[in-house]
């Protein structure tokens, strides 16, 4: 369990909740994602894609955005599947 989850309230914290409304909604920023992620979180795009990423794995993020988070998992086990074919297809040449 993560240190900003209670596992007794099943809630997450303001800042994950904040991340996961901007994943819902960056595409209104002016802008592209990078710049838009500085901007509202102070953060490079590597260290917000390391917290989305827990963030996602956490129950009560689940429970917090069920579509969003589901949504996002999905296209993470997507793009991993992607990248372990491309280094299967690479050995087989």
């Amino acid at each position: 369990m993560s240190a900003t989850t209670s596992p007794s309230t099943d809630t997450i914290s303001t800042r994950d909740a904040e991340i996961l409304t901007f994943e819902r909604e960056w595409w209104k920023h002016a802008g592209n994602k990078e710049q838009a992620v500085r901007e509202a979180f102070g953060l490079s795009p590597t260290r917000y894609y390391q917290l989305l990423n827990r963030i996602i794995d956490d129950e009560a993020a689940l429970a917090h955005d069920p579509m969003l988070v589901k949504r996002l998992r999905r296209l993470r086990s997507q793009r991993q599947r992607q990248r372990a074919a491309r280094r299967v297809g690479v050995g087989t040449r």
